[in-house]
């Protein structure tokens, strides 16, 4: 990937990842570059098809462009950071995020976001007065 195209999604992102919010400064794991449309299925290398993803959200999101609903049972596409607002289809209700639409909570479901690991990280992040970040606060 040409450096110039990573730089801008790491500006772009703020440093943060781009799904659960997380600042890269304060995981101890690098954050990576992820093709929302996986190119296995035709995404290609642009910066309209890249977002900045922590390890985690990455790694659990995989080729993945679809997940159940675990309210409704149905199949549901999963957030394109390029295409949807974050404060429409999320909310964060202390260290757990909150889906607000089938989008957020098929996301939630598929990158494990509220994983027990990963809430007991927000949760010190946030007894730290470091999580939220300014940008997720309502």
């Amino acid at each position: 990937m040409y450096e110039e195209l990573t730089e801008t999604v790491w500006r772009r992102a703020g440093a943060a990842c781009e799904y659960c919010q997380v600042p890269q400064s304060l995981s101890l794991l690098p954050f990576e570059i992820d093709h929302i449309m996986a190119e296995k299925h035709g995404g290609a290398t642009t910066l309209a098809n890249l977002a900045l993803s922590c390890f985690y959200d990455n790694n659990f999101k995989g080729p993945n462009i679809a997940g159940i609903d675990p309210r409704t049972g149905r199949i549901s596409r999963l957030y394109h950071p390029r295409r949807y607002r974050w404060h429409y289809h999320f909310r964060w209700d202390g260290p757990y995020l909150v889906g607000r639409t089938a989008v957020g909570r098929a996301t939630i479901e598929v990158l494990c976001i509220n994983h027990p690991v990963r809430v007991t990280q927000r949760r010190a992040l946030i007894a730290a007065g470091l999580f939220p970040p300014r940008a997720a606060r309502p």
